[in-house]
């Protein structure tokens, strides 16, 4: 199995070229399996609900990771209960928003 691991897409840039150069790398590498960090992803600055469905929708990725900043955004407690493909940081406790594994 060959996982592409993409970090810290941050910013409308990131965004950009994620769209632009993902699809090229998938399938160059034979991907089966392709892990996106989204921490940074609205300027750098956490996540969007309108951000996470373009990236879901516009990319093939299976996971999403975070980090801290993932809460610099309110609305992303209830991304991070709603969306399973978004995962909350792994090193936060079991009583925090999220699944911190899939």
């Amino acid at each position: 199995m060959k996982i592409l691991f993409i970090g810290d897409v941050v910013g409308q840039a990131g965004r950009r070229a994620l769209r632009r150069y993902l699809p090229q790398l998938q399938d160059e590498n034979g991907i089966d399996l392709t892990v996106v960090n989204v921490e940074n992803a609205a300027g750098g600055f956490g996540v969007t609900a309108p951000i996470l469905v373009e990236l879901l929708e516009q990319n093939a990725i299976d996971v999403l990771t975070s980090g801290n900043h993932i809460w610099d955004r309110r609305e992303a407690l209830n991304l991070i209960d709603d969306e399973p493909r978004l995962l909350r940081p792994h090193n936060y406790p079991e009583c925090t928003p999220g699944t911190g594994w899939t």
